[in-house]
């Protein structure tokens, strides 16, 4: 059974940084895309970034240098390094993982922004930013 559990949520003021952890558990594939969604009250789940087997990676445009995706060496671990943080970037963050890539043909295909195509999902942890 796949488990993913995210870590590192909290509350800081705009300009702030924070490091989310996701650590997985039980998977197997030698493949996989992981990526880190939010979804802020009354708004839908959005891609912020992603991370697939090969190290290839992806952002929103919203968090694109701001944001870091990385992976640890084992690739058991994703984390979302978020610096800069203002009001816009609360929402409850969401890692999840698919047993399928993304990529092809040099670019990261359309899919990796669909939550449906993500199989397995953390419980979220929650991002407050204050002004």
């Amino acid at each position: 059974q796949v488990q993913l559990v995210e870590s590192g949520g909290g509350s800081v003021q705009a300009g702030g940084s924070l490091r989310l952890s996701c650590a997985t558990f039980g998977y197997t594939g030698s493949d996989y895309c992981m990526a880190w969604f939010r979804q802020a009250p009354g708004k839908e789940r959005e891609a912020v970034a992603a991370i697939d087997s090969e190290g290839r990676m992806i952002y929103a445009d919203s968090v694109k240098a701001r944001f870091i995706i990385s992976q640890d060496s084992a690739k058991t671990t994703v984390f979302l390094e978020m610096n800069t943080l203002t009001p816009e970037d609360t929402a409850t963050y969401y890692c999840a993982a698919s047993e399928d890539a993304y990529y092809s043909g040099g670019t990261y295909l359309p899919g990796y922004l669909i939550p449906l195509a993500y199989k397995y999902w953390g419980q979220g942890t929650q991002v407050t930013v204050s002004a």
